[in-house]
């Protein structure tokens, strides 16, 4: 428990590498293998796990901002619970393992292994995880009263059990006799109750109860009955008024009723949380499929050790002592005192209170006039190629397409990829009614989507029962790209080539761009990655897209050093991208390299990024970052190549991430045709000169907000009004925007 108490009371090593680290280094040193050069990369570089904790916090501070609507701040506090949570399932389970390994079986770090696998380097990101949580913790908190107070200014009050008025009060206890009596199972566990099977998901109250008299004292445990209830009760109130309460205090203030007849008289409630290993184990035997290995895992995942303990920090040590035993946390996992509720993630379903004053304005999405005329996109895409902007556009238009070619005669055969799909998935309905009218479909399902395992093993018995043919890929290699490939039988092809899975519910709320083309040398090429999937050891040449493993690493690389040689030949050399995580270590070394070579780049990251853009004092090197209404998840990258006429632009489904580049197979395609070329540097070119929205990503947990000194300049929000001109035919002028560029002089 050592850790846990150092937690508590703010206590912390001070070396750098942490406890657990430093035990390691006295007992084996620093690893020979570790040379000069990989040792001051590594001081130049910032760990991707503690960037992604700086980019987390970058939603924590739009949770801050007064510029924000009220309801919608409340809705930030809830994305920044929900990503840590699945932080530490994945990703701090993983370092917990490294360390334990080398720990227990005294393996000595060589140096040798991959920094995800080095024990040196996980030890270091504990420690540093959980200084940075529990900082960030008493901000959350902090942020959380403050947007309570702002709540009652609005007569909107959520209040606790302590300050209930008698006819709210008698609401809560006719509730719990018509309904939450029958879903409320206590465990006293001091009584010799069972744990069993707790869900890291689900919300629990440690309860003490005691009988002065007797002195007699209990320790109890109770699931909040989520499913059954939200977790916002909304109470009876005088009119112009709300007042909410969580589902927490309605326990709270049930407890006498809860423990009636079993002579107690005092009760105190904390809430508690716990967090598990999220890893699945797909060893098995040799003759079981891959989907059973996948569908086995899914079900052990809910049985993953607890790595995370976050209780409310008023708990008293010794009742804290005693859940720490239950739960088996042990010196390795997180253990955060934390305020009165947890699992915020709820918040982001906070009602609404019918105060759209409080939430941002509606944007529903814009027609695409070329689409709305025509009366057949497959004729209308080869004819000319079209792009659609995700939330900008909507998403039905994608769900046109794929109904028309399910209908069509000129149809022959679809082609596609899923990694995720919506609960009531449009695509699949309209892949099944392909197969039902005799077209030849395929789907290439990625039965590895973290989270969305089950889904996907749902969705492909469905689709085989249908007639589709389902590709599952190579285990250990993710099929992440996004193509539809639709073969008509003249021999022509309609291509989509993605930058964010085919969802209807992630199209809006998440930017991602789909490029729509009849060219017939991307066809070819699109349906070659079709043939890689089905056959991942087979030898595929592609000569327009850059397909991972194959050849995206060194498509991106020879493009860098051709922005270099233009840099030293006095001709514009410069990059703009947009993306969402930068962490490989060889694509930083060659940024820093262009940087210093006098390419100009200019990057929008969203979230991971081990750049620290100081290691080149000369400007040439600019990140930031926009968190705003919707997630940023387009990838877009723009290379100069001398400027003018020869820009090159592509877009895909890659990070520049060891995963994407060296594990998983995923596109990028070139944009050939020139109107499209200028749509998706306004993309990005908005996303630069942002000045409302965008943080400067420099190295540090600062996140300053990032200013230009022009007028006030909001991406998503001048996108959306762009998108609204071209619809009613108005002319935009973007000279600021789009030609007094720095990285073009």
């Amino acid at each position: 428990m050592k850790n846990s108490l150092y937690l508590r009371q703010g206590l912390y090593t001070l070396d750098p590498r942490g406890a657990t680290c430093v035990s390691l280094v006295r007992k084996y040193g620093i690893p020979p293998s570790y040379n000069s050069v990989e040792l001051d990369l590594m001081k130049r570089m910032i760990d991707r796990d503690i960037s992604w904790i700086y980019f987390n916090r970058r939603i924590l501070q739009e949770a801050q901002r007064e510029e924000v609507p009220l309801l919608e701040r409340l809705k930030y506090l809830g994305i920044y619970s929900n990503n840590l949570d699945e932080f530490f399932r994945v990703r701090v389970s993983a370092m917990k393992r490294v360390v334990e390994y080398a720990t227990s079986m005294e393996r000595e770090p060589t140096g040798a292994c991959e920094r995800d696998q080095d024990p040196l380097v996980a030890a270091y990101r504990l420690r540093e995880i959980a200084r940075l949580t529990y900082d960030y913790s008493m901000e959350f908190d902090a942020t959380f009263e403050t947007l309570k107070r702002l709540l009652a200014e609005e007569r909107i009050f959520l209040i606790d059990e302590t300050q209930l008025n008698a006819q709210q009060r008698d609401y809560i206890h006719t509730v719990y006799r018509n309904d939450l009596n029958s879903v409320t199972y206590p465990l006293i566990l001091t009584q010799g109750a069972q744990v069993g099977e707790l869900t890291d998901s689900s919300i629990y109250l440690a309860v003490r109860m005691a009988n002065r008299a007797q002195t007699r004292e209990d320790f109890a445990l109770i699931e909040l009955p989520t499913g059954e209830f939200d977790r916002f009760i909304e109470l009876p109130t005088a009119q112009g008024e709300d007042c909410i309460l969580f589902l927490d205090d309605m326990v709270r203030c049930c407890l006498p009723l809860i423990f009636a007849g079993l002579g107690y008289d005092t009760f105190e409630a904390y809430t508690l949380k716990f967090t598990r290993d999220a890893e699945m184990a797909l060893e098995g035997d040799v003759e079981e499929g891959l989907v059973e290995k996948v569908a086995r895992g899914v079900k052990q995942r809910k049985k993953g050790e607890p790595i995370r303990l976050v209780y409310d920090r008023r708990m008293p040590e010794a009742m804290l002592r005693y859940f720490e035993q239950i739960f088996v946390i042990d010196s390795y996992d997180t253990c955060v005192g934390g305020g009165r509720y947890h699992n915020m993630k709820d918040l982001m379903d906070f009602p609404h209170c019918h105060r759209e004053d409080l939430r941002f304005a509606p944007q529903p999405p814009v027609e695409i006039p070329e689409m709305g005329a025509a009366e057949s996109l497959l004729a209308l895409i080869r004819r000319q190629d079209l792009y659609l902007h995700y939330p900008y556009h909507s998403f039905s238009n994608y769900l046109r397409l794929l109904r028309e070619a399910a209908l069509s005669p000129e149809v022959e055969q679809i082609r596609t990829t899923v990694y995720r799909l919506a609960k009531d998935s449009q695509v699949v309905k309209a892949l099944i009614c392909a197969a039902r009218h005799g077209k030849r479909v395929t789907v290439a399902v990625e039965l590895m989507a973290r989270f969305d395992e089950a889904s996907n093993i749902h969705w492909s018995r469905k689709m085989q029962e249908a007639g589709i043919e389902v590709l599952f890929g190579m285990e250990g290699q993710k099929v992440h790209c996004k193509l539809t490939s639709i073969a008509l039988h003249d021999g022509t092809a309609i291509s989509c080539v993605s930058t964010g899975n085919f969802h209807e519910g992630n199209a809006r709320s998440y930017t991602d761009v789909t490029l729509l083309t009849a060219n017939p040398a991307l066809g070819a090429e699109v349906c070659r990655v079709f043939d890689l999937i089905r056959c991942p050891t087979q030898t595929v040449e592609f000569h327009h897209l850059w397909v991972s493993p194959h050849t995206m690493r060194q498509g991106l690389m020879a493009r860098i050093d051709r922005e270099i040689a233009h840099a030293q030949a006095g001709r514009p050399a410069y990059i703009l991208c947009k993306i969402n995580h930068i962490t490989d270590t060889k694509m930083v070394r060659k940024l820093y390299a262009a940087a210093r070579a006098g390419v100009k780049l200019h990057l929008m990251v969203r979230g991971n990024c081990s750049l620290v853009p100081s290691e080149v004092p000369n400007g040439n090197l600019q990140v930031r970052g926009i968190i705003d209404r919707y997630l940023e998840h387009s990838r877009i990258v723009i290379f100069g190549n001398g400027g003018g006429d020869q820009e090159e632009c592509w877009m895909g489904s890659a990070d520049w991430m060891p995963r994407n580049l060296d594990h998983r197979i995923e596109v990028y395609v070139p944009v050939y045709d020139p109107k499209i070329k200028a749509e998706l540097r306004r993309i990005v070119c908005y996303g630069l000169q942002d000045n409302q929205a965008a943080r400067v990503v420099d190295g540090t947990d600062a996140n300053t907000l990032y200013e230009n000194g022009g007028a006030p300049f909001r991406s998503q929000r001048e996108l959306y009004r762009y998108y609204q001109a071209c619809h009613d035919g108005v002319a935009v002028a973007d000279s600021e925007v789009l030609h007094e560029e720095p990285w073009a002089q």
